[in-house]
């Protein structure tokens, strides 16, 4: 099962309280069926669920009955479509007629009577997305789109979302193959839009994902970054061992100032220590960057030799 077929089965839940609520979400699920309005099918989907919400809606809205056929697709013959047909109304034009559109309109646009307030955003919006809506699963990215085949109605929405102080998204629209696509591509924007059409579960399982990804981020910059200081204090180790061992064929380390003396014997001694370590070994201790300093003059003590012996 799909995550966005999840969250669909969390939105087709929710109890429409009012008749204003059954009314808006019916209306959303109608108006963006992506059928031809003259088609004999109302709804076509790939969920059993869905179908049987939209056909109770309509019952409860119209008083008429509802088909909810189900048919195999030809290319997949796993794969079901489920249809909603009624025979009080013929096709997709007879039903929108039903909310207020004309037969004549060129482009769908929102009917705007069919919303008895600011109330029925929720579930207008809910029904918009359980007929053409998807979310993609946080653990492969952030995405929510609705996909509309009419420009107008896909601003339409766009301009609704702008009116509602509960949302702070701003959702893009782009043409896809003819199609209107209003997404969204942050989590933050995609949890409120679900929450505010009441997939408060889907919208957490988001929210948690992007927390687990943003400590795994942070631990694995962690690493990466032990591991890249590491690399460096091993290679630096290894060319102070060089300089040493160099210094200590040539004359022997006795030969060496006392405090160099020290500070060589402790790095071969503790050939993965940082020179902070190796500071808080010397008697007394020192800090890093006299550990450097006296590093530094071996360094140099190394490479005269170095240079003598080419």
């Amino acid at each position: 099962m799909s995550f966005s077929h999840e969250a669909k089965l969390e939105l087709a839940a929710i109890e429409c309280r009012a008749f204003s609520q059954v009314k808006a979400q019916a209306y959303g699920m109608t108006i963006f069926s992506k059928l031809p309005r003259g088609e004999r099918t109302l709804l076509a989907t790939e969920s059993s669920t869905v179908a049987r919400l939209y056909s109770q809606l309509l019952t409860v809205l119209t008083g008429s009955a509802f088909d909810v056929n189900i048919t195999l697709k030809l290319e997949k013959r796993s794969d079901k479509l489920i249809t909603v047909t009624s025979p009080d109304f013929p096709d997709r034009n007879s039903l929108l007629a039903f909310f207020g559109h004309r037969n004549d309109e060129l482009s769908l646009r929102i009917n705007r009577a069919n919303f008895e307030s600011e109330e029925s955003f929720p579930p207008f919006l809910r029904g918009a997305f359980l007929s053409c809506g998807n979310v993609t699963d946080p653990l492969k990215d952030y995405h929510l789109e609705l996909v509309s085949p009419f420009q107008n109605l896909a601003k339409d929405v766009l301009h609704l979302i702008s009116e509602i102080d509960e949302l702070t998204v701003a959702p893009k629209m782009i043409n896809r193959k003819g199609s209107f696509v209003i997404y969204l591509k942050d989590s933050e924007g995609i949890s409120d839009f679900l929450t505010f059409i009441g997939a408060q579960m889907t919208a957490l399982e988001i929210i948690q994902e992007k927390m687990v990804k943003s400590v795994r981020n942070r631990i694995n910059r962690r690493i990466n970054s032990e591991t890249a200081n590491s690399n460096k204090t091993a290679a630096a180790s290894a060319r102070q061992l060089r300089a040493i061992e160099a210094l200590k064929k040539k004359h022997g380390l006795e030969s060496l100032p006392s405090e160099l003396y020290e500070l060589a014997v402790l790095r071969m001694e503790n050939q993965e220590s940082s020179l902070r370590e190796l500071g808080e070994m010397l008697n007394p201790p020192i800090s890093r960057s006299g550990v450097n300093h006296r590093m530094t003059r071996i360094m140099e003590l190394a490479d005269e030799i170095l240079s003598e012996n080419k």
